[in-house]
C-alpha cells in the first residue's frame, strides 16, 4: 500500500482536478460534487491539514492509523495532521468538508489554537451523531462559511476564521469539553510513543559510539515521523507538558553524564558525539543544567 505523505490542501486540489493559483490554507467543498462516482475509495495519505466533515445524508468508513470508524447521516467528525488516513464512501448525497492548515488556525482563529481547543490534538476521533436541532446549527454554520468562502473581501480570512471558531466552540461544548491531552499522552498517544521510541533509539546509538555528528533538532525527528515540526512540538508539549527541545536536552544531559562517568572520552570528544560544534558550547549547556562543568562533574563522580 502506497502512502502519500505531506499531502497539502493544494495537493488535494490537484488530486481532485480542481483549479488553484496559489498555496491554499482554507477551503470548503461539497463532497458529492468532488466525488460524483459512488462508491469511492480514497488514496491512503498523511495529510498536513485538518479536515472537518459534516454529513447530512451519506455513509461510509474512515481509517485513522489503525482505527476504523463507520459514519452515516447527521454526523460530524474531524481528522488532524500527521496521521495515516483514508476513507470510503458508500453513499454521499449531501455532505461538506472543510480543510484548513494550522497556519490558518493560528492566524485567523486563535494564536494559541491548541491551548484554546486542545481536542484538535486528539488522535482517536470517532464520528459524532447529532440530534436534528444540533445538526441544523452546524449545517447553518457550514452554509454561511460556504457563502463567505465564495465572496471576495479583504476581510475574507478573518470572517471565515471567526465563523470556524464558532464551529470549534460548539464541538468543544458538545463533545470535547473534558478532553485532557495529558491523559492521552500517558496512554493512547501513538505520536508520543513513536517520538519517545525514536529519541531513545538515537541516543542508544550515541552511547554505543556508533552515532555522532550534528545536534539532534526538532525538525530531524519531525522529518522521520513525517510531521510538521510545529505540529509535532504542539502534540508533545500538550500531551507531556514538555517541548521536544526539553526532551532532547534531557536525553543529551543524561547521555553526557553517562559518557563522563563510564568512558575515558574527553569533554571535547563527548561534545562532538552529542552534536555540539564547539566544546565550549557543550560545557555551557552542561553547566546550565547541572551548575557544574563537565570536568568537575566527572571528578566528583569518579569511580
Amino acid at each position: 500500500m502506497e502512502i502519500i505523505i505531506h499531502h497539502t490542501i493544494s495537493d488535494l486540489y490537484k488530486t481532485l482536478g480542481l483549479p488553484f493559483n496559489q498555496e491554499i490554507d482554507f477551503t470548503i467543498l461539497s463532497i458529492p460534487e468532488i466525488h460524483p462516482e459512488i462508491p469511492f475509495q480514497s488514496p491512503t495519505l498523511r495529510a498536513d491539514y485538518f479536515s472537518f466533515i459534516l454529513t447530512k445524508e451519506g455513509s461510509g468508513i474512515y481509517w485513522l492509523d489503525d482505527h476504523k470508524f463507520p459514519f452515516d447521516s447527521h454526523t460530524i467528525y474531524f481528522t488532524n495532521p500527521g496521521h495515516i488516513k483514508s476513507y470510503e464512501l458508500y453513499e454521499s448525497k449531501d455532505a461538506f468538508i472543510i480543510t484548513l492548515s494550522e497556519k490558518f488556525l493560528r492566524e485567523n482563529v486563535h494564536p494559541e489554537i491548541y491551548r484554546e481547543f486542545p481536542f484538535l490534538l486528539a488522535e482517536i476521533v470517532p464520528p459524532q451523531k447529532l440530534l436534528q436541532n444540533d445538526f441544523e446549527e452546524f449545517e447553518t454554520l457550514y452554509s454561511q462559511i460556504l457563502k463567505e468562502f465564495n465572496k471576495e473581501s479583504e476581510y475574507k480570512n478573518k470572517i471565515l476564521g471567526n465563523l470556524f471558531m464558532v464551529i470549534l466552540l460548539k464541538i468543544k461544548e458538545r463533545f470535547w469539553s473534558t478532553y485532557n491531552p495529558i491523559e492521552e499522552g500517558n496512554s493512547d498517544s501513538q505520536i508520543v510513543k513513536t517520538f519517545k521510541r525514536l529519541l531513545e533509539a538515537v541516543f542508544k546509538e550515541v552511547l554505543k559510539g556508533t552515532q555522532q555528528g550534528d545536534k539532534l533538532q526538532v525538525q530531524d525527528i519531525a522529518r522521520i515521523m513525517n510531521l510538521h515540526p510545529n505540529y509535532l512540538n504542539s502534540v508533545i508539549k500538550s500531551k507531556t507538558g514538555r517541548t521536544v527541545n526539553d526532551w532532547i536536552s534531557k536525553r543529551i544531559l543524561s547521555v553526557a553524564k553517562s559518557l563522563l562517568i563510564h568512558t575515558p572520552y574527553s569533554s571535547k570528544e563527548i561534545a562532538y558525539k552529542l552534536g555540539f560544534s564547539e566544546a565550549t558550547h557543550f560545557s555551557r549547556f552542561f553547566k546550565k543544567h547541572t551548575e557544574l562543568s563537565p570536568n568537575t562533574f566527572r571528578k566528583s563522580n569518579k569511580k
